[in-house]
């Protein structure tokens, strides 16, 4: 693909790109907004360094690519931006978001399409970068026959393990999403097919045992996380990771305690996953 208003330079054959000639603190014109688009359909996870952008920007460079999601556990963290979701950790942390393999909130009925972190403060000796796999290339490496098997199979997303008590208020009574979607989805725009399971939230392949889901799950979780089928990015101070919930799973490193890693999601609504043959 060519590209005439940006530069995208690959991390890797299989996934993530960096993108520039970028300032996403001004409006993006038509032509520079479809090729960041494309640049994302092709890579399934773009990087922008050295961006220094507002809150209201950022919620803008989201609504580009759709309506904005809303965290269905965290209570909205900073006043007149509800759609920000803060990650935060410090000496204080007892854990940090993302520190499974995961699609984010993949638990939702319509999981969301994509998510934009952008990170302001990172750890004074490195550390927090932060591991993309390829839900495509998952797919694609294994057997004809695991394919088939796995196309005709649905599992369960659950929130409730991993939301529950979670983020420092009484959650009692309250119920978080599960839904089932296919183990197998085709991405609704590039037609291609990615693996849809995940470590952080799916808890059960419906027409399977549970000894056998168990089974096939831990395989899935183990095959999604080969090396060949990732990316790492190393942040800076003021860079942006932008990912595709529909075809990559992403793993926050916690390798720097007590140091602090401070910075800004914003996540956009997706729709129903499906499979098509």
């Amino acid at each position: 693909m060519t590209y005439q208003s940006i530069e995208v330079r690959k991390v890797t054959p299989v996934i993530g790109a960096e993108i520039l000639g970028v300032d996403l603190s001004k409006p993006l014109g038509n032509q520079t907004f479809q090729e960041i688009h494309d640049a994302w359909m092709e890579n399934q996870v773009i990087f922008f360094r050295d961006q220094e952008i507002t809150h209201d920007q950022h919620k803008d460079f989201g609504r580009r690519f759709g309506e904005l999601h809303w965290h269905p556990a965290v209570r909205p963290q900073i006043a007149d931006h509800p759609e920000i979701l803060v990650i935060h950790a410090d000496e204080k942390s007892k854990r940090v978001a993302g520190e499974d393999w995961h699609s984010d909130v993949s638990c939702d009925a319509e999981p969301p399409m994509g998510s934009i972190l952008y990170l302001k403060e990172i750890p004074p000796d490195g550390g927090g970068d932060t591991l993309f796999a390829s839900g495509y290339a998952a797919f694609d490496a294994l057997s004809a026959p695991m394919q088939r098997f796995l196309e005709s199979l649905t599992a369960f997303h659950d929130g409730e393990h991993v939301y529950r008590g979670r983020y420092g208020y009484d959650d009692t009574g309250k119920n978080y999403p599960r839904s089932e979607h296919p183990v197998v989805r085709t991405h609704p725009v590039t037609g291609r097919k990615a693996l849809f399971v995940n470590r952080g939230f799916t808890t059960r392949i419906a027409q399977l045992k549970k000894a056998e889901s168990d089974a096939v799950l831990d395989m899935l979780y183990r095959h999604v996380e080969t090396p060949e089928f990732q990316c790492r990015f190393k942040w800076r101070p003021n860079s942006i990771a932008f990912w595709d919930n529909r075809c990559a799973q992403h793993h926050a490193l916690w390798d720097y305690y007590p140091h602090r890693r401070h910075g800004y999601r914003v996540t956009i609504r997706g729709d129903k996953p499906y499979y098509r043959a």
